[in-house]
């Protein structure tokens, strides 16, 4: 089970960039997830069901091994 102060890190920290990687990458289904799981997260008592914890745990392992895109700077 996941502990509040993981939620807490996986919420705040890694599940914005899910959900920007999924509404580029992602199917329908995972689109849904990704904005379902940052709108219930919101809610001060919410917490995940074992099996929405396993898919958030792939996403964040899935977003950890994925290839850095091509970043392009740009200088004043």
């Amino acid at each position: 089970m996941m502990t509040e102060a993981e939620l807490d890190e996986i919420l705040t920290v890694r599940w914005p960039a899910i959900v920007r990687r999924s509404m580029i990458d992602g199917d329908e289904w995972t689109q849904s997830f990704a904005k379902s799981i940052a709108r219930n997260g919101k809610r001060p008592n919410w917490r995940p069901t074992p099996k929405q914890e396993a898919i958030m745990r792939r996403l964040v392992s899935d977003l950890g091994t994925a290839p850095e895109r091509d970043v392009e700077l740009i200088e004043r």
